[in-house]
């Protein structure tokens, strides 16, 4: 006779910690939230099956020494402090459900990072990373310029980030991108910005060959945690909602005017980062009008970069650089600096954090 399915479903699987008291383990896990789900036998229960904060435990006696558990803060609900362990010896310990991000001392460095597609190092999805601050000033800020070479579908999930600003400019190409409440997915091109406020549920869906953008955060490690649950779009449209002290922005190239720079000769294609981030970065684009040099004295934002998009041209601080197009540079705070003999077709995107 041939062995047939079960039509039955699998049970949920659980991880069992060894308890030779079940009554005051129950008291315990239910101050932390969890709830039963089984316990026998009815006449003098030896085992229980408790779920809660997405987890599921068998108590049950025997076993080997127990583990520790992950919740978050707010699952105690008993009296007094929250304790580091159960009646049965399972190690507890909370974590804060959304903590701030750890932003390291900043450490400055004058750098010149060159272009060099060799250079670059594989990450997720077929994309091609390259770290253009060596060091990331102490911790405090990463910047990356990637690559991706064959374009289409992305294997990208739902997720987000704890930063304290991050945001995206693209150099070449384009991709589909889709954020929380912020419509139906749409097209970032070659000039366009995007600011991920903290926290932001978002999704790369597709992009076309050889697309280049610039990421740069704060801090430099942050982590990326997935939401499965979140369908994206979200149906909604709220272009003022407010993520953690911003809002997403989507600054269009196409839409920005030209305008002067000061009286540097150059002008200025603006992003509005600056208003979108209360202030913690900025980022504009300078090219030539009718001057090939321009000065500063100095600055006091903590992260000054330069990426030359298109062009060529000379920088100048205590010694002359031959700049081309994919490199990039640090000033530190405080330090003069000069762009000089710059070509027409010069394209330089400007980033500072906090805004300048």
């Amino acid at each position: 006779m041939s062995a047939t399915a079960t039509s039955h479903p699998a049970g949920p699987a659980e991880v069992q910690l060894p308890c030779a008291d079940l009554t005051a383990n129950l008291e315990f896990f239910g101050a932390l939230g969890f709830r039963v789900e089984t316990i026998f036998p009815a006449d003098d229960p030896k085992v229980a099956s408790l779920s809660g904060h997405g987890l599921r435990i068998r108590l049950a006696p025997g076993g080997e020494a127990p583990g520790l558990i992950r919740l978050p803060v707010e699952a105690w609900q008993g009296a007094g402090e929250r304790p580091d362990a159960a009646p049965n010896g399972t190690r507890i310990a909370f974590f804060e459900t959304n903590p701030p991000p750890n932003i390291p001392p900043l450490q400055p460095a004058f750098l010149i990072s060159r272009f060099d597609a060799a250079a670059t190092n594989p990450g997720r999805a077929g994309m091609l990373y390259r770290d253009l601050i060596p060091g990331r000033l102490g911790g405090r800020y990463i910047a990356s310029h990637i690559i991706v070479p064959d374009g289409g579908p992305v294997a990208d999930w739902v997720h987000y980030h704890r930063v304290r600003v991050q945001f995206l400019v693209c150099r070449r190409g384009w991709a589909r991108l889709v954020y929380e409440d912020q419509g139906e997915p749409f097209l970032f091109e070659a000039g366009d910005l995007v600011l991920q406020p903290p926290l932001i549920r978002h999704r790369v869906l597709e992009t076309s060959p050889g697309f280049e953008v610039i990421e740069i955060a704060c801090p430099a490690l942050h982590e990326t945690l997935a939401n499965h649950d979140m369908p994206l779009p979200t149906g909604r449209l709220d272009p003022e909602r407010d993520f953690g002290g911003q809002r997403f922005l989507h600054s269009r190239a196409a839409l920005a005017p030209w305008l002067p720079f000061g009286d540097s000769g150059y002008e200025r294609r603006d992003t509005g980062l600056a208003n979108a981030s209360a202030g913690l970065a900025d980022a504009y684009v300078l090219r030539p009008a009718i001057a090939r040099n321009f000065a500063v004295a100095g600055h006091h934002s903590e992260l000054l970069l330069g990426f030359v998009i298109e062009g060529a041209a000379t920088l100048a601080t205590e010694e002359r650089y031959e700049l081309g197009g994919g490199d990039a540079f640090v000033i530190p705070p405080g330090q003069g600096w000069a762009i000089e003999r710059a070509d027409p077709e010069l394209r330089l995107l400007v980033i500072s954090s906090p805004a300048a």
